[in-house]
């Protein structure tokens, strides 16, 4: 990678977390790309249950400080392997029980899987890397994930007429356990760093940390539910022009991600977060109250940009963090952000229900708030930095 160069060591961690990072995204975009048409279209959900199982699918996340506890038993590494196996296993099983209550059951395994291995890479990585690294790793990771997005959004694309959701489930769910069997073998771990406290970490010195994390949930889950179900409910985007978005999307991250982790070590955190916290109060205003097809598929393309600057958070936590407290904070840390999670997208289901608008507005006034705290970084790094 540009810019640096990895010691052996370091190296193999980025070999571990790079394969991982591709089954994690294989199987997080086959998911996304296919459920809104599967729900709607062969189990018959409405907004109300797109709200609800968007919320079940946060719960693991909100249970991501049992890691704490997994790692009395586990290695960070064979932890994060195993999570991805259980991601491939709930993929696999999503178009076999096409019911409200089956996808309820294979969207929460396949959520334990991956918001697992997500709490374990954030870890990994600040821990093996350090403060001008970590934000160049992350965003690197971020641009591999968006061509593995691309890569499957094109084979989607392509095989969708031809396959059934069953067979597209399947096939992605077993490439997804064969990519976390084979990294069960690897070993990428060091000797020299200091030990992680296997035990919940709650510090007052963290408190903006756990604030910018709590309202990033909040909004971003509001999104994440609901802006594909719009595509799909309001404007009849088919599974092809889903796709195809898709691909876009992602080819674009590919080429602006590693900008963002540059953007991060030349202007700081404050910057680039309230950049991002700015532009989705326009992005999710414009979701509330657009009319075009058009304008609404780019201001999706638009927050995929922006939300890959939260980056910007675990980078902004690791200049402040006793190095011994960034597993169990990082376990804390997917906590606090899921507890918003959990709840707003049944609180958005159930103001869809209303009016679709109040859902996005709701996500506008959740993004000021968070650029109102963002404010207070460069202090709090000024007064913690260790």
């Amino acid at each position: 990678m540009k810019n640096f160069s990895f010691s052996k060591e370091s190296l193999k961690m980025y070999i571990f977390l790079l394969i991982l990072t591709l089954a994690a995204f294989s199987g997080l975009q086959g998911w996304r790309t296919l459920f809104n048409n599967f729900a709607v279209e062969v189990a018959k959900l409405e907004g109300f249950h797109i709200g609800v199982i968007q919320s079940v699918r946060e719960i693991p996340g909100f249970l991501a400080l049992l890691v704490i506890y997994l790692l009395l038993i586990f290695s960070e590494h064979r932890l994060a392997s195993t999570s991805i196996i259980i991601l491939g296993i709930g993929i696999g099983l999503t178009g076999y029980l096409p019911t409200f209550y089956g996808i309820i059951f294979t969207t929460l395994v396949m959520s334990f899987g991956f918001h697992y291995y997500e709490t374990l890479n954030q870890s990994l990585t600040l821990q093996y890397f350090n403060t001008s690294e970590a934000p160049l790793v992350f965003a690197k990771l971020r641009s591999i994930a968006a061509l593995t997005n691309i890569f499957i959004g094109v084979i989607l694309f392509f095989i969708v007429r031809y396959f059934t959701y069953t067979q597209i489930f399947t096939a992605i769910g077993i490439f997804i356990v064969i990519l976390g069997v084979i990294t069960l073998f690897f070993d990428p771990t060091r000797n020299d760093l200091p030990p992680q406290r296997k035990k919940m970490i709650f510090r007052k010195k963290y408190w903006l940390f756990y604030v910018l994390t709590l309202f990033a949930g909040a909004r971003r889950q509001i999104f994440v539910a609901f802006s594909v179900f719009l595509l799909v409910k309001k404007f009849h985007f088919s599974v092809v022009e889903i796709s195809a978005l898709f691909v876009i999307n992602n080819l674009i991250n590919y080429f602006i991600n590693p900008l963002i982790g540059k953007a991060i070590n030349r202007f700081g955190e404050r910057k680039v977060l309230s950049l991002e916290y700015f532009s989705l109060i326009i992005i999710f205003s414009i979701y509330a109250f657009s009319n075009s097809k058009i304008l609404v598929g780019l201001m999706y393309i638009l927050d995929h940009i922006f939300f890959n600057f939260a980056i910007a958070i675990r980078t902004f936590f690791q200049k402040i963090a006793d190095p011994k407290d960034i597993a169990p904070s990082m376990a804390v840390g997917f906590t606090i952000n899921h507890i918003a999670a959990v709840i707003f997208p049944v609180i958005g289901g159930i103001l869809w229900s209303i009016d679709y608008k109040i859902s996005f507005l709701l996500g506008a006034f959740l993004s000021l708030i968070t650029l109102i705290f963002g404010q207070f970084i460069d202090m709090e790094i000024r007064k913690n930095r260790v």
